[in-house]
């Protein structure tokens, strides 16, 4: 009698393992001889490519979302042609969550080509508004910041105890920028310059000035005194010399370590929080309890740990530039423990940050550079699936002649 043939077929934890490694060569990662990851490239379209699995992840998560409301929310989108730059007049909404302005600001988000994090913990988003036109010009979504920031915290001062007792007064500006046509109008710096606004600074305060931790049960009587930001692209040609009316809206600080999750898509995270859950892992739940973007990164490093790989799997050596924004004359003081009030004296309101923004840049580019013209809103959808990019020279290359008005 013939004997049956026995087949292993690879455990759960194995297939988890290929899953990582695969992933990691589809990014374009390779292994160097100290064993660390090896970035494709440091430019624009390397940081692109590997967030590419990432972003077609993000789409299709939101596909039925794009079929239901896109042709909805177009309108308030702005064509090139009807925007005269000297007219525009940028104002701050509130988003709220279950809204049409919350639903304006996701498909916003979606013309990123990084993919636009949903957040963590204490949130502030705004509609950046041109009530000169009635159309969106930007979005802003300001949340917790990240707990190890080595450049933040020399600049301040602080040690861990520092740090863990002051990081309540910062927000870290997740999501910031301008949308077509206003981006090809230096629209991002003018909706970066807006994060210092006395709007800015009282909502903070109305929401979360007297909010209680978490885990320690304490008043925080938090003031918003900084805001920080990371180009995704390497060096920032936004943030870099930001300034108006002799006021610098943010500083560079230096570049971050290239430690991070971003190359970690959502799928597999989900799939490494199955496998910790698994195992009864503390960490694959552990976000209830107020630990925000560090907790992802827990997660990640535990699972990864227990599949074998080492902790250098999280080093994907993509730096950042780093941008500090602070709200009051004496933030860092304030920051270092001296106790006193925020002097926010000097802060102009958004009417005020918006009218030197257009004088500065807008007005003067519309003029030197009236390609922006050539924009159509019914392009936000191919800007969405990647089909057009939405720089300024592309636009030109594209529209040697106007396009005709569809809409």
């Amino acid at each position: 009698m013939a004997r049956g043939i026995l087949v292993k077929f690879p455990t759960p934890e194995a297939q988890l393992k290929r899953a990582v490694r695969q992933h990691l060569k589809r990014l374009g990662f390779k292994k160097g001889k100290n064993g660390l990851l090896l970035p494709p490239g440091q430019d624009k379209e390397a940081v692109r490519q590997l967030h590419g699995e990432q972003r077609r992840d993000k789409l299709e998560a939101n596909r039925v979302f794009l079929a239901r409301c896109a042709e909805e929310l177009l309108p308030h989108f702005a064509d090139g042609d009807e925007i005269e730059p000297a007219n525009i007049r940028l104002a701050l909404r509130r988003v709220r969550s279950d809204t049409k302005d919350a639903d304006l600001f996701r498909l916003a988000a979606l013309t990123w080509s990084v993919p636009v994090s949903a957040g963590f913990g204490r949130r502030l988003r705004y509609l950046v508004w041109d009530e000169g036109h009635d159309r969106l010009a930007g979005i802003i979504a300001l949340g917790d910041p990240v707990f190890n920031l080595s450049v933040r915290d020399k600049l301040v001062g602080w040690n861990s105890a520092d740090r863990s007792l002051r990081l309540v007064h910062l927000l870290d500006a997740y999501v910031l920028g301008a949308v077509p046509p206003y981006s090809f109008l230096l629209g991002g710096k003018a909706v970066a310059a807006l994060v210092r606004t006395q709007e800015v600074v009282r909502d903070f305060k109305d929401t979360y000035g007297d909010s209680v931790g978490i885990i320690s049960g304490a008043a925080k009587h938090a003031s918003l005194l900084m805001v920080t930001t990371s180009s995704s692209m390497g060096r920032s040609s936004v943030y870099n010399r930001l300034a108006l009316g002799g006021t610098r809206y943010f500083q560079p600080v230096g570049y971050t370590m290239g430690w991070g999750h971003f190359h970690i898509t959502d799928a597999l995270f989900e799939k490494l929080r199955a496998y910790l859950r698994e195992l009864s892992h503390d960490y694959a739940d552990h976000h209830a309890y107020g630990k925000g973007p560090n907790w992802r990164l827990r997660t990640i490093k535990a699972a990864l740990t227990r599949l074998g790989f080492k902790d250098s799997l999280l080093k994907h050596g993509i730096q950042r530039q780093v941008f500090l924004c602070s709200l009051a004359a004496n933030t860092v003081d304030i920051l270092r423990g001296s106790g006193a009030d925020p002097d926010y004296g000097g802060l102009l309101s958004v009417a005020e940050v918006s009218a030197l923004a257009v004088s500065r840049w807008m007005a003067p580019r519309g003029i030197r550079e009236p390609a922006y013209r050539n924009w159509r809103k019914d392009r936000v959808p191919q800007l969405v699936s990647g089909a057009v990019a939405g720089s300024l020279a592309e636009l030109k290359e594209q529209s040697a002649q106007p396009a005709s008005r569809t809409g």
